[in-house]
């Protein structure tokens, strides 16, 4: 590569050579990425004499450097000269599809697979693959688990005698000595499946399959489940039963949890693949057996696939099948004695509802729901709480109510704060319910409201008692649900005449709680315009905006803070008429606050609200007290008060 000691030409090679010899890891790793810069500065025809050939022959580099460069030479086919030259990157690909790294290895082969689409179909017989089988048939298994990520891409494109050959290579690895090259035949065997034709999937991949799937070792036969999923959906109905169903049979009762694991997690893929008749007479039975596993994990998978295995059953069978086969293993597993499991079946069991109808659901599916609500375990009760508009949309309010809202009031104080928040979220689900319901002249005694006052009503729609406690992230749940909850209590205000003072009380309340949580400030006052633009000025200037101003007398300064912070938001939905009686007064009080962060506070809010005074307001109140903050002994009080006046053109 040297050729020319004079040619200046050369000068970025010899810096990639200087650079991939260096013994720092990190300039030989730069370099590699420089690898596309050096190859336009040499041309495609230097590329592809000289670059290539030397990342061919050097290629012994730290892990990080290799898998650096199979990344780089899969984009490399413009850079060696197009399609036509895309062959002269198969070397230096074919050595790093050998090395022991796995993650090189893999991401060799995933380049290889990018420039095989750039082979014609005689490059493709005549380069690549030849290079498939030098891989297959290699002395190392490093070589020959690379060679099964391959076959699929050449196969559809070369002759029918090389198809023959590339057939037995591929049954020669899955027969390999070697347990990893099974695993890796194993994985590709499905993929392998879909571009062959028919004749020889029943032929030949059956077999293989079938192999595969006795293999001695587990984690080859846990593989080979997923190819089912493959195979199945490509062979006929009538012989799904005669070609694939021994197998998943035998699969299903593996003495390997971990093969009967990874049946469990594809079982609805298997379902949509064997069709319903397979389904009703064979895999009903297996998925029970599935559900009664001896371990927990094989539990926890079969019980996250019960709504959706539930939803793929025949119409004409489903709720016999369902009520009579299913429901009963979903009654052991709700009180089994691995809590995965049980959070596992939570997750889901809110969705049978649906599908079940109303009376099934209110018969047989309630008493599980309350019994998980009331579980040990915080995670399944918040995958109850978080999946009950399932169940609203089925049994409407009123049942809901009476059976699992008792519950629901009981987990207000519970020790989880994310259950906590759970039932927060689901306060405006359940106040857009009420509304509907208000709107019909519903009975309000469902909640133990008519003729209890307001009192005990808010007991309730005090977020269950969160807003005066708890963690910091409820609160900011909370806040960010007030606008929600607001709009949707609107059109029960006639029921609930004192509903938009306590909403002032919350947001208060919670500015007030933790103050020193700048993220429930901020909330709180972002929210505060969605509140205003809900009620209306009339509720802000009646409700809201004495109780914010009134925190500008608080003892704490960050309390006060938010007073500004509130006024910001308040003036530009209120006006200016309520802006200059009621809050400007307030702000220019506060100029004469002992603390500098307040006082440079007071100049951004009169910066921010300046623009809705009008101009008098502005020179005979802002301006002096605007001044005077120029004077003050802090910095940063000084520089907002001169930029204040800058702004609003008082200077």
């Amino acid at each position: 590569m040297a050729a020319a000691d004079g040619d200046d030409s050369l000068y970025p090679i010899a810096v990639l050579i200087d650079e991939l010899r260096n013994e720092d890891v990190q300039l030989r790793l730069n370099s590699i990425k420089k690898l596309s810069t050096i190859a336009l500065a040499l041309g495609v025809e230097r590329t592809r004499s000289e670059l290539l050939p030397f990342l061919t022959d050097t290629i012994y580099d730290e892990d990080e450097v290799l898998l650096a460069l199979a990344e780089q030479l899969g984009t490399f086919t413009a850079l060696v000269g197009g399609p036509e030259f895309v062959h002269c990157l198969l070397p230096p690909l074919e050595s790093l599809a050998t090395v022991e790294e796995t993650v090189v290895r893999d991401k060799a082969v995933e380049s290889l697979r990018a420039v095989s689409h750039e082979h014609s179909p005689p490059d493709l017989e005549g380069h690549f693959v030849p290079l498939v089988k030098r891989l297959a048939g290699g002395d190392w298994f490093t070589s020959r688990t690379s060679a099964c990520g391959l076959f699929s891409v050449c196969y559809p494109r070369v002759s029918s005698p090389v198809k023959a050959e590339l057939r037995q290579y591929f049954r020669n690895l899955c027969s390999d000595d070697t347990p990893m090259v099974r695993r890796a035949a194993a994985s590709k065997l499905g993929e392998f499946a879909k571009v062959l034709e028919l004749e020889h999937v029943k032929s030949e991949i059956i077999p293989m399959f079938s192999n595969l799937a006795s293999d001695e070792q587990d984690s080859v036969r846990l593989l080979a489940v997923e190819a089912c999923v493959s195979i199945a959906q490509l062979l006929p109905q009538e012989e799904l039963e005669g070609l694939v169903m021994p197998t998943l049979r035998q699969a299903a009762e593996d003495k390997s949890w971990r093969v009967r694991y990874m049946v469990a997690d594809k079982f609805t893929e298997l379902q949509r693949a064997v069709g319903p008749e397979i389904t009703k007479t064979d895999l009903v039975g297996a998925f029970q057996s599935l559900m009664k596993d001896c371990e927990a994990e094989v539990r926890a998978a079969a019980s996250h696939k019960v709504k959706e295995f539930c939803e793929n059953l025949s119409p004409d069978c489903r709720e016999a099948v369902i009520m009579g086969q299913i429901l009963p293993c979903i009654k052991e597993l709700v009180s089994d004695a691995n809590q995965h499991v049980k959070s596992a079946l939570a997750s889901v069991i809110m969705g049978l509802s649906p599908i079940l109808g109303k009376d099934n659901t209110v018969e047989h599916l309630l008493p599980l729901f309350l019994a998980q609500l009331k579980d040990e375990c915080p995670e399944v009760r918040l995958n109850i709480i978080s999946n009950l508009d399932c169940v609203n949309e089925v049994i409407g309010i009123r049942q809901l109510s009476q059976s699992l809202l008792p519950a629901i009031v009981e987990l207000a104080e519970d020790a989880k704060w994310r259950v906590r928040l759970a039932i927060i979220e689901y306060m405006p689900l359940l106040a857009g319910q009420l509304v509907r319901l208000g709107g019909t002249g519903m009975d309000w005694d469902i909640l133990g409201w008519t003729g209890r006052g307001l009192e005990p009503c808010m007991g309730h729609w005090d977020i269950l008692g969160y807003t005066g406690r708890g963690l910091w992230c409820v609160r900011l749940a909370i806040i960010e649900y007030m606008p929600l909850l607001a709009g949707q209590l609107l059109a029960i205000i006639e029921y609930m005449p004192l509903l938009a003072g306590q909403l002032s009380n919350w947001f208060i309340l919670v500015c007030t709680g933790f103050p020193a949580v700048y993220a429930i400030r901020e909330a709180a006052t972002s929210n505060l315009r969605k509140l205003v633009e809900r009620f209306g000025h009339t509720w802000a200037q009646g409700t809201i905006v004495p109780k914010v101003l009134a925190m500008a007398a608080d003892p704490n300064y960050l309390h006060r803070m938010t007073t500004l912070f509130c006024i910001n938001v308040l003036s530009e939905v209120c006006g200016q008429e309520v802006t200059t009686t009621q809050m400007l007064p307030t702000v220019l009080r506060m100029a004469a606050d002992a603390v500098a962060n307040v006082r440079f506070n007071v100049a951004k809010s009169l910066q921010r609200i300046g623009p809705i005074l009008d101009s008098g307001t502005l020179q005979t109140e802002v301006k002096p007290v605007l001044e005077k903050l120029t004077q003050d002994q802090d910095v940063d009080v000084k520089y907002f008060a001169q930029e204040a006046l800058t702004v609003l053109a008082l200077a």
